[in-house]
């Protein structure tokens, strides 16, 4: 492979993973915890950043030096594990593609006057188009580039018109007048949870670089997803903390929408309708593509058709959405399972790296595994208290 080529599929699989975190319910969370913490919600970001390269760092590492997919390494780790966790994946991955694909729909409905439902039809067909290319894997890096900088410089635009104070949102971020312990999860199970994490990872193993030789670009690959996702992350923050300190109420249908709306009225509008259906229409090729790549190993027939069977999956998904509609309470407990995925699939990864059969001579860094460890811990509990929380409201 070229240096040019490798460089692009680096950067690409950096906003493949960024990109299938910022989805809906990435601008939805964000625009809500702004509301309620305000500029405190400054230390949650900070925390889940931390928290994110914690878990992402020890995944992409293991990954490359195994040169193996995630559930082969679980696996081998545990035998029957990997079958697990791929299920949870491709469920999880199916659940959350059709709130994607609604997503992309409201986006249309914004920017051309359609009916959400048709939105979602055309968004899936743009999504299939992407597979239907014979170097697929660089349609979807350059696709992923392209919409990650559009999303985050129109947001840029809203955030710099919306006037935050600056100021109080830096004091706030290192001191904290508010604390969400509920947040933290929800953010970090939103970046790094379910299939999120993999898609870059399993692209550039898809794409060859692998092996210790190549950790040092993998790692910096890892960081870089984490630090773009953020980016947009901070951004919307800003914006959203801009109106809502000068008293405006977020549109409880559609929050992430009002900083848009509210700074330039219609084209605002508009402009929330690039970044939302942006957003969603990254995250439902990032979820059929990973999810995917979780069975693809699983039978010689997948592999061989592995974009046919991406492209069913987005069709299936798609077709939900424009029947059905989104399952809610389906929604809110894969949400719940997604945060569940993380500890499970990130302790395994870490029992894989003092593997000699799976890793071979590679020395893992101990403060690698220490802040795995932490998050690991940290996710399990807070997440075990939300799935306990669900099934108390289901119950009652």
């Amino acid at each position: 492979m070229s240096a040019p080529n490798r460089r692009n599929v680096l950067l690409g699989a950096a906003f493949l993973m960024a990109t299938s975190a910022i989805g809906p319910g990435f601008l939805t969370q964000t625009a809500t915890f702004t509301e309620s913490l305000l500029a405190s919600f400054g230390f949650v970001i900070l925390v889940s950043i931390l928290l994110d390269i914690g878990a992402q760092l020890n995944i992409w590492r293991i990954i490359a030096v195994s040169e193996k997919r995630a559930q082969d390494i679980a696996n081998r780790v545990l035998p029957g594990a990997g079958y697990l966790l791929a299920f949870l994946i491709v469920i999880g991955g199916l659940a959350f593609n059709i709130g994607n694909v609604g997503g992309a729909g409201l986006g249309l409905n914004l920017l051309m006057g359609i009916t959400p439902e048709t939105g979602a039809l055309l968004s899936g067909a743009v999504a299939i188009g992407i597979f239907l290319f014979k170097e697929a894997g660089r349609a979807m890096d350059k696709f992923a580039q392209l919409m990650g900088f559009v999303m985050i410089a129109l947001t840029v635009y809203v955030a710099f018109k919306a006037s935050p104070p600056l100021g109080e949102a830096v004091a706030r971020t290192f001191v904290p007048e508010k604390l969400d312990a509920m947040a933290i999860v929800t953010l970090v199970g939103g970046t790094v949870g379910g299939y999120i994490t993999f898609a870059g990872a399993h692209r550039l193993l898809d794409a060859g670089i692998k092996g210790e030789q190549a950790l040092p670009e993998v790692s910096r690959s890892s960081i870089t997803a984490i630090l773009v996702a953020s980016v947009m992350r901070m951004v919307l923050f800003l914006a959203v903390l801009g109106v809502v300190s000068q008293g405006v109420a977020l549109d409880p249908k559609n929050p992430a929408s009002t900083p848009f709306q509210h700074v330039a009225g219609n084209v605002g509008l508009l402009l929330f309708g690039i970044v939302i259906w942006a957003a969603s229409i990254t995250s439902v090729i990032g979820a059929a593509y990973t999810s995917v790549s979780f069975i693809a190993g699983f039978h010689p027939a997948i592999e061989r058709h592995r974009n046919k069977v991406i492209i069913a999956f987005i069709v299936i998904s798609t077709l939900i959405l424009a029947t059905i509609g989104r399952p809610a309470q389906v929604l809110v407990l894969v949400g719940t399972l997604n945060g569940l995925i993380l500890p499970v699939s990130l302790g395994l990864i870490l029992l894989a790296a003092y593997r000699s059969d799976i890793v071979g001579n590679y020395r893992h860094p101990v403060w690698m595994t220490v802040c795995g460890a932490l998050v690991v811990i940290a996710m399990a509990v807070l997440s075990g208290i939300t799935l306990v929380k669900y099934i108390g409201t289901l119950m009652g």
